[in-house]
């Protein structure tokens, strides 16, 4: 019982994981190392392909850039991503103001992608993936 209520008072004395603003590369790039699999999706809608960088987008406020490239391992394509709102309480927040996450692609198009992000510190990481492990159902 003694354990317990030492566990409970030290969860309600710890500061919140939520403190930070994920504005930076130290403190995005954890989350974007882990969930490499996720940075894209694929989508078939209406007749074309959609290319989603919405898992990008929620941590853009620790990258200076995001390139991409289709079929073609060059990246050389600039993704635009959502303005960071540094002045707000969530920063990261997707307002979706004139800017949708995803990029359309004729119906097919899409058979590679090559993703590589850089940090507001100047590195870099890279992804690679095939149509089938990014293709939302």
């Amino acid at each position: 019982m003694r354990c317990a209520l030492i566990i409970a008072l030290t969860l309600v004395a710890a500061p919140p994981l939520w403190a930070e603003n994920f504005t930076t590369a130290a403190e995005v790039r954890p989350i974007l190392e882990a969930t490499r699999a996720n940075w894209v999706a694929l989508r078939e809608y209406d007749g074309n392909d959609l290319l989603y960088f919405t898992h990008l987008e929620s941590w853009r406020c620790g990258l200076s850039q995001i390139r991409y490239s289709v079929n073609s391992g060059a990246a050389g394509a600039i993704y635009e991503t959502e303005p960071c709102h540094e002045d707000e309480a969530q920063p990261n927040a997707l307002k979706l103001e004139g800017h949708l996450p995803f990029v359309t692609l004729p119906l097919q198009a899409v058979n590679a992608v090559t993703v590589v992000i850089t940090y507001d510190d100047g590195s870099e990481d890279r992804m690679d993936y095939q149509r089938k492990a990014i293709l939302m159902p």
